[in-house]
């Protein structure tokens, strides 16, 4: 059986150089991977394009390789809750490309299923559409948008084996589902890793094919983003 478990964190990020562009899962601070973040954040790497559905919070998450100026470019759906990046952006210093959310998980999901580019309506007539092909379909206009090239797609699950098949829980399946496969290497970070066999076959999200290195994570944090509390009678 092949296996795809590396020993630690700092295995699991071998290879990743500066420039290169990185997709990472999550929601929010909801299925982040954590661990890879903060190794990565103890590195000297840098200029890197970042594929997120946001970038954490100041403090957490992508928030902390932008604090270290480790990202040169943020391709996003959702900025609002990072004073730091609305910070850089506003004043030049980081590159952001906004695109709506359904696009970003479609252009996940195309690279993973290896689709090169696809139509949606979404962002016709508005500054998302600049410079993109549009086409008429069933009398309703649609641009092309291109499936992304990553060179790493860093992921994190629930449970995984060690030949790389992962199950999420709840709401943390978010961007972590469509964006395994999705670049060059997949680093899953799990919270429990078991051995091959140990896993329900039809419980499973993502088959290992999708995944080339697999590690358990040290330490997870169970944050709240937005925390809103009912006012006592």
């Amino acid at each position: 059986m092949i296996t795809k478990k590396v020993n630690n964190v700092q295995d699991a990020i071998d290879g990743i150089e500066n420039g290169m562009t990185i997709m990472f899962g999550g929601f929010g601070l909801c299925g982040i991977p954590e661990n890879t973040i903060a190794a990565l954040v103890n590195t000297s790497i840098s200029d890197l394009t970042c594929i997120s559905n946001n970038a954490g919070v100041d403090d957490f998450g992508l928030g902390l390789l932008l604090q270290k100026k480790q990202i040169k470019k943020m391709i996003s759906s959702y900025v609002g809750e990072n004073a730091e990046f609305e910070r850089q952006m506003l004043s030049g210093e980081l590159e952001v490309e906004l695109t709506p959310q359904g696009t970003l998980a479609e252009r996940c999901r195309a690279a993973q299923a290896g689709i090169p580019a696809f139509f949606t309506p979404a962002g016709y007539g508005t500054e998302v559409a600049e410079g993109k092909e549009a086409r008429e379909f069933n009398g309703k206009m649609h641009i092309m948008e291109e499936a992304f090239k990553a060179d790493f797609a860093i992921v994190k699950a629930w449970k995984g084996d060690e030949a790389g098949n992962l199950i999420f829980k709840g709401t943390a399946r978010n961007f972590n589902a469509c964006m395994a496969g999705a670049g060059k290497i997949t680093i899953a970070e799990v919270e429990e890793l078991v051995p091959v066999g140990s896993l329900d076959p039809n419980q499973i999200h993502i088959p290992g094919i999708m995944v080339q290195r697999i590690f358990q994570g040290e330490k997870f944090e169970k944050r709240i983003e937005q925390r809103t509390v009912r006012q006592r009678a």
